[in-house]
């Protein structure tokens, strides 16, 4: 409320100003209304200003004084090659608005970059409004999981998608390999679908490194410079980035933290799908696609059974579940007890009724 009463009272003296001085020669009240209208635009451009950090206004004050420079040297050629007039004076004022516009845009987007908290000081704060940088690759963009992840709002900060990780999507989808084709397609399907996710923002980028060429150590650089964390399902590229300092989100990971713990004894209920690798084993599947490896079980493949659970094993690519099927606990079961049921004649084919012979007396 004070905020707001300070900024009505910057608009009324400003019109106040301009109704006593009539600066644009007009009369008072149509000089009044014009401060007015300056002061509700310096009103607004505060207003802008309270939304952006403190390392893009600090980006852009360098790069306007940046590009004011070169404005100076530039109406400098242009006073020695231009003859005096309206021209000079206009390509003189055309550079340097030009130059003062394109050094505040550019300084302000570069500004992310700069590491406030190493001044400490004031500036130590800043670091806890840095941005968090996010970069997918190609691998977790054509697996489509990620999309789901970002809907669901567990997904916050910038989601960075480098030029080069989009190149390399459009190379597949334009392959001759109809698999490998439809896979770049649900890739650049999959980055639609993030751009429509309201609360997530979506950045590309065209920052790249001629000198590499492998894509995998592109985003490993890309991260250092962002100091951002790489978005991946691919194994090896988890365990470099990690060797390098770079983080890493993987998606295998917490899809594997997401799934039903099973502990050994417990007894699960599965379809034996086909055959093992070692002998007398059955493979199944949960519906999470946890793979479950039965033994004594390939006499049962498509088949439901009840298997006991002997081991777990919880690796970075999945988890896999190991059991046994007994089969003599299932001919060992109690068997219904059977019941005498009493069959009744037909009444057309009576029984035969045989007569009792009494001995006779003295026999």
């Amino acid at each position: 409320m004070d905020i707001l009463f300070v900024r009505f009272l910057f608009v009324l003296v400003v019109a106040i100003t301009c109704f006593v001085i009539q600066p644009f020669g007009q009369r008072a009240t149509y000089d009044a209304g014009i401060g007015g209208l300056i002061g509700l635009a310096i009103v607004l451009f505060e207003w802008k200003l309270r939304t952006v950090s403190l390392k893009r206004l600090i980006g852009a004050a360098i790069g306007s004084i940046l590009g004011i420079c070169g404005a100076y040297l530039f109406a400098l050629v242009i006073r020695n090659s231009v003859p005096p007039g309206n021209t000079q004076s206009f390509l003189q004022i055309l550079v340097m608005l030009l130059m003062a516009y394109v050094g505040l845009i550019v300084g302000a987007n570069k500004g992310d970059l700069l590491n406030l908290a190493a001044l400490g000081g004031i500036f130590g704060g800043e670091k806890q409004a840095k941005k968090s940088y996010k970069i997918l690759d190609t691998s977790v963009i054509i697996d489509g999981r990620i999309a789901d992840i970002a809907e669901t709002g567990f997904l916050d900060g910038i989601i960075v998608t480098p030029q080069f990780v989009l190149r390399e999507l459009q190379l597949v989808a334009d392959s001759a390999d109809s698999l490998k084709r439809n896979r770049g397609r649900r890739g650049l399907d999959i980055l639609q679908r993030l751009q429509k996710v309201a609360n997530l923002q979506i950045q590309i980028v065209e920052d790249d490194f001629p000198a590499i060429r492998e894509v995998d150590l592109k985003l490993i650089e890309l991260a250092k410079v962002y100091e951002g964390k790489i978005i991946t399902n691919d194994f090896n590229l988890n365990k470099v980035a990690q060797l390098q300092g770079v983080e890493v989100l993987n998606i295998n990971e917490l899809a594997n933290s997401l799934k039903p713990i099973v502990l050994p004894g417990e007894t699960m209920r599965v379809f034996i799908l086909k055959e093992g690798k070692e002998y007398n084993q059955g493979v199944a599947y949960l519906d999470d696609g946890t793979m479950v490896v039965v033994d004594n079980a390939r006499k049962m493949i498509g088949k439901t059974i009840d298997v006991s659970v002997t081991s777990v094993l919880q690796t970075t690519a999945g988890k896999m579940i190991f059991g046994k099927w007994d089969e003599r606990a299932v001919y060992s079961r109690p068997t219904a007890p059977v019941t005498t049921a009493t069959v009744a004649l037909p009444v057309s084919a009576p029984a035969a009724v045989v007569p009792s012979v009494e001995p006779k007396p003295g026999a």
